[in-house]
């Protein structure tokens, strides 16, 4: 069967990304016609225009990001076979051009090695961003975003602090048709409840003391766009009611206006709270969260995916190496190891912040557990520690749950699937008893 595959793959020509890499030896024999790229749209625009039967793409450490590109060649020619090249001894690299749909690792010592991208600064609108990923888990919420942003449905995304539900709002800004309209973001819980209203919807000149003019609310600038409302649980009643009263009128009407005016606005909501249970108690209204549980994403904590640590780490140290003038080479095995049994309670945030504290003082080389600051060093030794002691505390909330593995999840701040994954793991049972 494998040879039929690279019989039908070898009469249809071969793409080549950068320019600079040499044509793998599996690809030479009987092959068709050669086309070098020096970008990745020029990749993507040639995949699909030309009789591309395969594609060989240079992924390092330090341009991980490319994974992105062989997903992206599944989705729009999955008969194309996918060639990474990388160097000897990058495994991390090889399990994430794998994961990303890759058909075929090489590993040499002789890849060139091609100038990093430069760094992209973040558009105002913007236009392209990624989503870096290693995991399975998050594979499936991109083809989920990707899903939703070809729809005009009101969204909700629920995660922890630090998951990035900013970065999946406007994931599905950017590939969706609203994509050349403005993202206008706005964080509830940093806004005051005197001024939410003035915020959201404008007032006029007169409104109140010290409006000298009239202002449009962001729901004005947001106008044919999406207008992203962070921590939107943090909301008072009173607000929560207007913006219901948004989403079915589609007016808004500015503080002291004698008419209102239409917009046309996509709206993604997020919160990092149980919503479901602040509509139980009350604490948020079961109409407005009808209306916004539309399209749901629940983004994962780091912790439930620890196979994006490592190409999230090569991914900021790339990014920071350009932003400091640094030549850091990454994380010793030892360390990457410690990153990855560490519970995140921070999420990627943290992460990141990690990454920025070894650049303080290492200029090059790859980065040490004794080597980093002695807060996050005494935050991976405690992680290390942990295990018995996470057994202890999960068994004694169990027993205090009376083994009701809903509520004993929510006490301890965890997802049933991951609770279950530590009784598993800790081999608990209803006959263990707390120390």
């Amino acid at each position: 069967m494998e040879s039929g595959v690279r019989v039908g793959r070898a009469a249809r020509g071969v793409v080549v990304y950068p320019d600079s890499l040499p044509v793998p030896k599996s690809l030479l024999a009987d092959r068709g016609s050669v086309h070098r790229v020096e970008s990745s749209a020029g990749l993507l625009d040639l995949v699909a225009s030309a009789d591309i039967g395969a594609a060989a793409i240079s992924i390092t450490p330090e341009t991980i990001e490319r994974t992105e590109l062989l997903r992206a060649i599944k989705r729009r020619a999955p008969g194309v076979w996918c060639v990474a090249v990388g160097r000897v001894g990058a495994e991390e690299v090889a399990a994430a051009a794998l994961r990303a749909g890759a058909d075929e690792y090489i590993a040499t010592a002789e890849v060139q090695r091609s100038p990093p991208n430069p760094p992209r600064k973040r558009p105002a609108r913007a236009e392209d961003p990624s989503i870096v990923a290693g995991d399975r888990a998050t594979y499936r919420i991109v083809d989920q975003l990707d899903r939703i942003a070809a729809t005009s449905s009101t969204v909700l995304i629920t995660g922890e602090t630090g998951t990035g539900k900013e970065v999946a709002a406007r994931y599905i800004h950017a590939h969706g048709e609203r994509k050349a309209q403005p993202f206008i973001s706005v964080n509830c819980a940093a806004v005051p409840d005197t001024l939410l209203e003035s915020e959201l919807f404008g007032h006029e000149r007169g409104a109140f003391t010290g409006a000298q003019s009239s202002s449009d609310g962001k729901f004005h600038h947001a106008h044919q766009g999406t207008l992203f409302l962070d921590e939107i649980a943090d909301m008072t009643p009173a607000a929560q009611a207007k913006i219901l009263r948004v989403l079915e009128t589609r007016e808004v009407w500015r503080l002291g206006a004698s008419r209102g005016a239409t917009v046309n606005v996509r709206i993604i909501a997020a919160t990092n709270q149980n919503v479901e249970r602040l509509v139980a108690e009350a604490r948020f209204r079961s109409d407005l969260y009808y209306r916004l549980n539309v399209a749901r994403v629940a983004l994962p904590p780091l912790r439930e995916r620890p196979s994006d640590i490592p190409v999230l780490v090569s991914h900021y140290v790339h990014q920071m190496n350009l932003q400091f003038g640094r030549e850091l080479a990454g994380f010793t095995e030892a360390s990457m190891k410690r990153l990855q049994s560490y519970g995140w309670p921070g999420n990627v945030r943290e992460l990141k912040n990690i990454v920025e504290a070894a650049f303080i003082d290492l200029p090059a080389g790859r980065v040490h557990l004794a080597e980093l600051p002695e807060s996050v060093r005494e935050r991976l030794r405690e992680a290390a520690d942990a295990p018995e002691d996470e057994a202890t505390r999960i068994v004694a909330t169990l027993n205090e749950m009376h083994w009701n593995v809903s509520r004993t999840a929510q006490n301890l701040h965890l997802s049933r699937m991951t609770l279950y994954r530590k009784i598993a793991k800790y081999g608990l049972s209803r006959s263990a008893k707390s120390a």
